[in-house]
């Protein structure tokens, strides 16, 4: 099962090794990793993914949490959350192809953000589910290229205080 961890450290550098040193010491696996600042200069927010069942990810809260870097780890459920990934793809797009993919781009609200003779570069966000489909939709284009952001999550509803 997939499990979201939001992680807010101290904004200093080695901070990021710490936290991805202790996945590995463990032989825990880390799906996604996003990090950035906060609005507080001070603190960045890690958002991390990681399979396990409920007494592996506990494990793994135990031990974020004996980090001195670390200010607050919190797990939290997709559905009292809003998740979203950023994808860029290139895909392969002569004359006779743009339309359509221009056409799905557009139900997808996506955004053409580079045009070459032989291929679009498309950006597009939103939940793992969307990107995925996205995905599919492009495959038979030819996907020349394919970056996609791990994700990022803030909880529904009230501010989590540090």
């Amino acid at each position: 099962m997939k499990h979201i961890l939001l992680v807010l450290v101290e904004n200093q550098s080695g901070v990021l090794s710490k936290v991805s040193g202790l996945f590995t010491r463990r032989g825990y696996n880390i799906d996604s990793l996003s990090v950035g600042e906060t609005e507080d200069p001070g603190v960045s927010r890690m958002t991390i993914t990681a399979r396990g069942d409920d007494s592996t990810i506990e494990q793994i809260v135990k031990q974020l949490n004996k980090l001195v870097d670390v200010i607050r780890v919190l797990e939290i459920k997709k559905s009292e959350s809003v998740c979203r990934e950023l994808l860029l793809i290139r895909v392969k797009a002569d004359m006779g192809k743009r339309p359509s993919i221009m056409e799905i781009v557009s139900i997808f609200r996506g955004s053409i953000i580079d045009v070459y003779d032989d291929s679009l570069m498309i950006e597009l966000t939103g939940d793992e589910a969307k990107i995925e489909s996205f995905t599919e939709l492009m495959r038979p284009y030819g996907i020349m290229e394919y970056n996609r952001t791990g994700l990022t999550a803030l909880k529904r509803g009230k501010f989590c205080e540090k």
